[in-house]
């Protein structure tokens, strides 16, 4: 079992219990924590953990990344300080890169020297072809290869069959459990290609839940049968076919359990069930103890002394030793089995070959994956007047910039319509639609963001006739499941990068055609 937390944090009741231990077992408890740190060159805290608490793992999260080759010199900084601190073994490194909206080592409009951005699990279900799945993260784990990195959280094997989950949504593959087994599969298999270990997440299944994880402990009122029959689904495949490493989520299954302790700290979980009825041999790590779901009922400490093998209040040092066993044969396989397979030059030109190749493959990627909900599309003559691009939030500006680059046009944020104003359009909007010859409608988990739909039952009011508008769901593809009155064009783009927005404007202007599918029942 690995524990991992996102910074250095305080631990009493483990630094008191180490004070006896000889220096072997401290470093055999230091390989079982996963830490992570601030900024972009190595800092003195997580130097302080990897030399003096002998810690073995390492997650870079998006405050750590500005470039490949910074992450490269980071990751070699990290490397050299385990290496003169008396490690026998390299560094994992981890980092929470699923593509799509959860991508922390892909381009942003501040870095945009870092990894190449790649459609997430549902976008890549969209494009029903599991090759897609596979090249694109055998493509992302080949970029992160180069740059250090050996271990991606990721697939997520979580089966999103609620559809009001505010946590995993369109980072699930969809609602058919196999369907979830097949993609997550191909993703595992393509980041093995790329010499990138795979963490499959979050076990036994976090898909059925209104209650984020991150703020709260969800309670999933489940049966083991029940799970059997969905939830474990995905899980079940990736065991028999050898994933190296599975996180255990924060969730309660009292009907499991027999209490509300969350499954990440619950032997029962990962022992009896993950262990034992599942035969898992490999590497267990649970998700980030800060999250609220543990840090509020435990705190981060007392969830790492629960999760890392304590017995009857004491550290069991026989169990610590056989996780032990099990993550030093990740090392082997992924970080390295001597230091000589870390340190050595950046390879300046192969990053610029790998760019290119993997720039062409997410181009493709995209466009497999945009879906068209309800159809058909209308045409939109460039020279029939402004197309107004309408944004719930203001950060589509790359959006705006696509369709401006194809025709004039002109951006506008919605916000709710006041309640004094006898929920009237403001007057730029109901001035704009005077001209406006098409309107393209971004929602955004409209579902669980009614005033979204309430805004565009007012727009289609005052619109002109022969305004023509294209609704376009930049997120979930469940947004206009609640308003069966509304028949206009939908497409889904199932995330709001860049990317993905691109391939749809170009599906709104006729370049190619809406090839995707909704991998979810609407």
């Amino acid at each position: 079992m690995c524990v991992y937390l996102r910074r250095r944090v305080s631990t009493p009741a483990l630094s008191s219990a180490m004070t006896s231990l000889t220096i072997t077992d401290k470093r055999e408890i230091g390989q079982h924590f996963v830490f992570g740190f601030h900024g972009h060159e190595i800092s003195e805290d997580v130097k302080v953990l990897i030399r003096d608490y002998h810690v073995g793992n390492i997650i870079l999260m998006k405050r750590n990344v500005q470039s490949i080759k910074q992450v490269y010199q980071l990751v070699q900084s990290l490397q050299r300080v385990a290496k003169e601190s008396g490690h026998s073994r390299p560094l994992m490194i981890g980092i929470d890169q699923e593509n799509g909206l959860v991508s922390a080592f892909s381009n942003t409009t501040t870095s945009t020297d870092a990894g190449t951005q790649f459609p997430g699990a549902m976008a890549l279900a969209a494009t029903s072809s599991p090759e897609i799945a596979e090249d694109c993260s055998a493509a992302t784990a080949r970029e992160m290869r180069l740059a250090g990195i050996n271990w991606a959280y990721s697939p997520v094997a979580d089966v999103n069959s609620n559809p009001k989950n505010p946590v995993i949504g369109v980072r699930s593959f969809g609602d058919d459990p196999d369907e979830v087994a097949k993609y997550a599969s191909a993703v595992c298999r393509g980041l093995m290609r790329g010499e990138v270990a795979p963490c499959a997440k979050h076990f036994p299944g976090h898909g059925d839940t209104y209650v984020d994880s991150h703020l709260a402990l969800p309670v999933i009122n489940k049966t083991e049968n029940e799970l059997m029959e969905t939830e474990l689904v995905p899980f079940y495949t990736l065991v028999k076919s050898g994933v190296p490493t599975i996180m255990t989520g924060h969730m309660a299954l009292p009907l499991v359990t027999g209490d509300n302790t969350p499954c990440s700290l619950s032997k029962t979980i990962t022992t009896d069930l993950l262990r034992g009825k599942m035969g898992y041999g490999g590497v267990i790590v649970t998700d980030c103890l800060e999250m609220n779901a543990v840090a509020a009922p435990y705190t981060p400490q007392k969830g790492a002394l629960m999760a890392v093998a304590i017995e009857n209040g004491s550290l069991s040092l026989e169990s610590l030793r056989q996780g032990g066993e099990r993550i030093a044969a990740l090392k082997v396989a992924y970080a390295g089995a001597s230091w000589g397979d870390v340190f050595g030059p950046f390879r300046d030109q192969d990053l610029v070959d790998l760019l290119l190749r993997n720039a062409r493959l997410s181009a493709e990627s995209y466009a497999a994956s945009t879906a068209l909900v309800r159809g058909p599309l209308p045409v939109i003559n460039r020279d029939d007047g402004p197309v107004l691009v309408m944004t719930p939030v203001p950060y589509y500006l790359a959006f705006a910039q696509s369709v401006a680059l194809r025709v004039n046009s002109r951006h506008l944020v919605y916000t709710p319509l006041s309640t004094h104003g006898q929920g009237q359009l403001p007057d730029e909007i109901s001035g704009a639609l005077g001209t406006a010859s098409a309107i393209i409608f971004v929602t955004r988990n409209a579902d669980r963001s009614g005033w979204q739909i309430d805004y565009l039952r007012r727009l289609l009011q005052e619109k002109r006739d022969t305004t023509h508008i294209i609704i376009l769901a930049s997120c979930g593809p469940y947004d206009m499941v609640g308003a069966p009155d509304i028949q206009e064009p939908t497409l889904a783009s199932f995330e709001y990068t860049p990317s993905a927005l691109e391939a749809a404007a170009a599906v709104i202007f006729g370049e190619h055609e809406a090839k995707g599918r909704v991998p979810v029942s609407l």
